[in-house]
């Protein structure tokens, strides 16, 4: 495989997609080696089929706000690959939506939804609608114009949507409400669905939970733990919130939440309390986080700064792609930090990686750490197949459990000749191979 050939054709192909030729690189990178010992791959066309999505659906959505003027967004739908499964993804709704954003997460997905080891392909879709400051009525009649073009293509053996930034728990029982009018069925096309109509116990909480389990087994292979480790996260939502949770229960203390706006630093940790506001912070329709210090005074907001500048031993970017960049892994190494677990998708850039793998930190790529929310995704559309619930605590126990053979996963292909395990080779190795040789045995299609 040669690697730079590859690149410079997808780019003079799509020009421009930055986040998704960075996410392309880093995986065919990692799997150069096993990719070359591999001739069957290379014969079938293997990387060059799966770095192109199947289909990409992209439509317009009309819809009219409570003042009656009419507004237009685009929706896309990226339905990359479904050689173990049918497509899974989140629906984004933000601004910042472009189809090199969606593909970069698609594509991701791929291997991510591979390593949870249930049967899900990868895709993502969203729309560049900001649902910031708009009427439940607003939300509504956007989720329902955007629904009557996407239903035609998903389905809960043909691709399941899920919920993203911007798109939780409001957003996707407006879509859902829709799908099921429309196509006459309950099913389980949609993941992230409320408790009392086909949720998952968990859901909200189990990127961030995944996460930490993840962490907690990469910590496992140093002899070491949570208990009184000091974390760093940023952001302020569910994956936050999850991992404040799951870090204060296993004895670590999270000191940092971040926004737009700034991050604030508690040098006393988030209790249950302070992690119960942050929920009512996001839910305030609100991206600021300097309202906490206002409610909690002993702590600090720094506005316009990262969270990446405070002494911690873990760091855990919990917020967007390339949050985290070369200059704050530098400051984070020189502040002595011991481990670092990326929940975000493609959170660190490729110089903050480089830069933590030079150091030998150990370092827990996204497609790995974050798998907990499709894990659970999975789950749930496992729950709605069957017609039945699970416990808290068996959502929980396979939650843990699926985390757990990811970690072995890593392990396995990406143990160096000096024992540093390199866990972002290992999670591209590991997901390459389960979705390349189910595509061989599926034949050229």
């Amino acid at each position: 495989m040669k690697v730079q050939e590859i690149l410079n054709n997808l780019e003079t192909k799509h020009p421009g997609e930055k986040e998704y030729l960075q996410a392309v690189q880093e995986v065919l990178e990692s799997i150069e080696t096993i990719y070359n010992e591999n001739p069957q791959y290379e014969s079938a066309k293997i990387i060059e089929r799966l770095v192109e999505p199947d289909r990409i659906i992209t439509f317009r959505v009309s819809w009219v706000d409570d003042d009656g003027n009419v507004h237009v967004n685009l929706g896309h739908r990226v339905q990359f690959n479904n050689a173990i499964g049918p497509y899974k993804g989140g629906i984004r709704l933000h601004p910042s939506v472009n189809l090199s954003i969606l593909k970069f997460l698609g594509f991701e997905q791929i291997f991510k939804n591979a390593l949870t080891t249930l049967p899900m392909g990868g895709g993502k879709g969203g729309s560049d609608f900001n649902p910031k400051g708009k009427s439940d009525a607003e939300i509504m009649r956007f989720c329902q114009a955007f629904m009557l073009e996407l239903w035609r293509v998903i389905g809960p053996n043909t691709d399941v949507p899920a919920g993203d930034i911007g798109t939780g728990g409001r957003e996707i029982g407006f879509m859902y409400g829709m799908y099921k009018k429309l196509q006459m069925e309950n099913s389980g096309v949609l993941t992230g669905k409320g408790l009392n109509w086909g949720g998952s116990l968990i859901r909200p909480e189990a990127t961030g939970f995944g996460a930490t389990y993840f962490t907690k087994d990469m910590l496992k292979t140093q002899n070491d733990s949570f208990k009184g480790k000091t974390v760093c996260c940023s952001g302020f939502g569910n994956v936050t919130w999850g991992v404040a949770l799951k870090v204060t229960e296993l004895g670590g203390k999270v000191v940092t939440i971040s926004g737009p706006d700034g991050y604030v630093y508690d040098k006393d940790g988030l209790d249950e309390d302070k992690i119960d506001y942050l929920l009512s912070l996001r839910a305030s329709n609100n991206d600021i986080v300097s309202p906490y210090v206002e409610e909690y005074p002993e702590a600090v907001f720094y506005p316009g700064k990262k969270p990446w500048e405070v002494k911690c031993d873990i760091a855990m970017p919990s917020a967007i792609q390339n949050e985290l960049n070369g200059e704050d892994a530098a400051q984070l190494v020189a502040n002595g930090v011991q481990y670092v677990a990326e929940v975000s998708n493609m959170g660190c850039t490729p110089e903050a990686i480089e830069v933590f793998h030079n150091h030998k930190i150990p370092f827990a790529p996204g497609k790995a750490a974050n798998a907990g929310g499709v894990g659970v995704s999975g789950l749930e559309m496992s729950q709605n197949a069957m017609k039945i619930n699970w416990t808290k605590d068996e959502v929980d126990a396979k939650l843990h459990q699926i985390m757990s053979s990811i970690h072995v996963a890593c392990e396995k292909y990406g143990t160096e000749e000096d024992g540093y395990i390199n866990y972002v080779k290992g999670a591209n190795i590991a997901g390459f191979i389960k979705v390349a040789d189910a595509m061989l045995d599926l034949g050229v299609i």
